[in-house]
């Protein structure tokens, strides 16, 4: 498993011990309007359980983001597989307090990285609620374009999407530590 240290953020993995927060996080309407909606505690719980199953099987997954100078989750984000579909997706879900501080396009931008100079991927997509414009213009700080219209987990999505071909890193710190 891997975690990321970028210029201000700490991409860490989860463990269990992290589920009241993300569930305070994911028990927000206001944050989850476009994430599926809130979630109880134990789907947190079992949520937690499948990211560290698919760090084990697929070396991807969601970490669990933290300003480097606090330990509190504020969000989560990286990579996963898209709904019923072998593509791998870009996501992020902040905490409201981290909105319009730049935070979703700087762990936007250190999954693209990971998954194209780690993982060797080929391409990577992103989807978002078409009324969800900040999500979509952290699609397109990352150097993501627009591809179509789609349907993903029960909803009518925007989709966009990069190619290993079309994506260049913008030098930022991004420190790769392996628990391995």
């Amino acid at each position: 498993m891997y975690e990321i240290e970028t210029e201000r953020l700490l991409l860490r993995q989860f463990s269990l011990a992290d589920v009241d927060e993300l569930h305070a996080i994911y028990s927000k309407d206001e944050v989850m309007q476009y994430a599926g909606g809130i979630r109880t505690r134990e789907q947190v719980e079992n949520y937690i359980e499948n990211i560290l199953k698919s760090w084990e099987k697929n070396k991807l997954g969601m970490w669990a983001i933290a300003w480097k100078n606090a330990p509190k989750i504020i969000g989560r984000g990286g990579l996963c597989f898209l709904d019923k579909t072998p593509e791998i997706e870009v996501g992020y879900v902040l905490d409201r307090p981290s909105w319009h501080l730049g935070i979703a396009t700087e762990v936007a931008k250190a999954s693209l990285r990971y998954g194209f100079e780690v993982l060797n991927l080929d391409r990577i997509v992103a989807i978002a609620n078409p009324k969800n414009f900040p999500s979509r213009r952290v699609m397109e700080k990352a150097g993501m374009k627009y591809e179509k219209d789609a349907f993903y987990y029960n909803t009518d999505v925007v989709y966009y999407s990069i190619s290993k071909s079309d994506y260049g890193s913008d030098g930022s710190l991004f420190v790769l530590r392996s628990d391995k």
